[in-house]
């Protein structure tokens, strides 16, 4: 190994020191064997974060870029609700007001579906249901421009300082964030046993018509299925200006590690690229 290459290293470790020691925070095992960074995973993904459940830092690229979002939103959406104390076993009904003018989408809510707002938090998690995300919205006490101004209120709590929502479904660019801010949004949802139940749950049935058969749902995220993962919470997100969005808190090697994956263009890449960060993982543990 000549002198530059010695240098580099040397730099990359100096720079991940210097930052753990910052965040008063003590590398765990698995944070640890990463100060030498060479034979990164290729990632797809525009931007990536991959964090200890100390926060420090295993993996990134491109970590403060401010980036749409799509329906990661619906995470700050859930938790606003829960924070209000709102009745969760309140029926909400759909209206004409929760179509989606701005991307067109489509949904299996009719005018007049109701459920519950606890299956309405279910289905806008697990299986990103906007016409759910954006009733839970219109049904809060003020109305929807108060709810939005909910959702920035508690971006600023969390200190997602370069974050910003406009709807909660997240049908909108100017839903917009930061890997770095969305580890903190990842973070906090955890706390959230309806949300790590609802981004977790492959199946759901729901009866939202009084006089017709069940609706089943899927989740979004195909990784649940795949039995070399261990997923605690996750939420998927597309629109066409945000790319392929995921975000996970999973349990590789027994430590838990959040995962951010920004603007992913591909139906399959944030799914690729979490397997190739697990593997990169794995070989460097």
């Amino acid at each position: 190994m000549d002198w530059r290459a010695s240098l580099r290293i040397a730099n990359v470790i100096a720079l991940i020191l210097a930052s753990v020691m910052g965040s008063g925070s003590p590398m765990t095992a698995l944070a640890s064997n990463f100060s030498d960074l060479q034979g990164s995973p290729d990632l797809r993904s525009a931007s990536a974060l991959v964090t200890d459940a100390e926060g420090n830092v295993i993996y990134g690229k491109d970590v403060d870029a401010v980036r749409p979002i799509a329906s990661i939103t619906k995470l700050m959406t859930a938790m606003v609700i829960l924070d209000s104390g709102l009745d969760l076993n309140e029926k909400i009904t759909v209206t004409k007001a929760d179509r989606d003018l701005v991307q067109l989408t489509g949904s299996r809510l009719e005018y007049g579906a109701t459920l519950s707002r606890r299956e309405m938090i279910m289905l806008a998690i697990m299986s990103s249901e906007n016409r759910a995300a954006t009733a839970l919205g219109r049904n809060w006490p003020g109305g929807m421009a108060e709810f939005i101004a909910q959702m920035n209120l508690k971006a600023r709590q969390l200190k997602m300082n370069h974050s910003h929502f406009s709807d909660p479904a997240g049908l909108h660019v100017e839903n917009t964030s930061t890997a770095s801010d969305l580890v903190k949004m990842v973070t906090a949802a955890y706390d959230y046993p309806l949300i790590r139940k609802a981004s977790t749950t492959k199946r759901l049935e729901v009866h939202p018509y009084a006089k017709r058969g069940p609706l089943v749902y899927g989740n979004t995220n195909r990784l649940l299925k795949n039995k070399n993962w261990d997923i605690a919470l996750s939420k998927t997100g597309y629109i066409d200006e945000a790319g392929r969005c995921l975000v996970m808190r999973a349990i590789i090697e027994g430590e838990s590690v959040s995962i951010v994956l920004l603007n992913s263009f591909g139906k399959l890449t944030p799914f690729g690229d979490s397997n190739r960060l697990r593997q990169w993982m794995l070989a460097k543990s």
